[in-house]
């Protein structure tokens, strides 16, 4: 089993900036893919971004391709989401994930262990 926290979130205004961290423990952390995702109120939770346990192959939701950054260290078992750009639209709860193989996956079927969210509002 894998425990995860997130950090990072909070209120920025559009075109600005947020870096989301989240922390894990448990299961060797260089072993296992890790993502991001997102919900926001009355929607449904949706891919944002997904590394693989090594860092050699990201993969990213088309709506946030070119804005937004994944990246972990294996060192610090931690993985990160740079956020830049920021639009209104990106307002929601953002969790991460980790995956249950060293692989990465655009479903939340195929994450095993989830944090408890953090909050990201961008106002217009």
């Amino acid at each position: 089993q894998v425990q995860l926290v997130e950090s990072g979130g909070g209120l920025v205004q559009a075109g600005g900036s947020l870096r989301l961290s989240c922390a894990a423990s448990g299961r060797t952390f260089s072993s296992y893919g890790m993502g991001w995702f997102r919900q926001a109120p009355g929607k449904e939770r949706e891919f944002v971004a997904a590394i693989t346990s090594s860092g050699g192959s990201i993969g990213y939701a088309d709506s946030v391709k070119g804005r937004f950054t994944i990246s972990r260290d294996n060192v610090k078992n931690t993985v990160f989401l740079q956020m830049n750009s920021l639009k209104p639209e990106d307002t929601a709860v953002y969790y991460c994930a980790a995956s249950t193989s060293k692989y990465y996956s655009r479903s939340p079927v195929e994450f095993g262990s989830w944090g408890q969210g953090t909050q990201v509002t961008v106002s217009s």
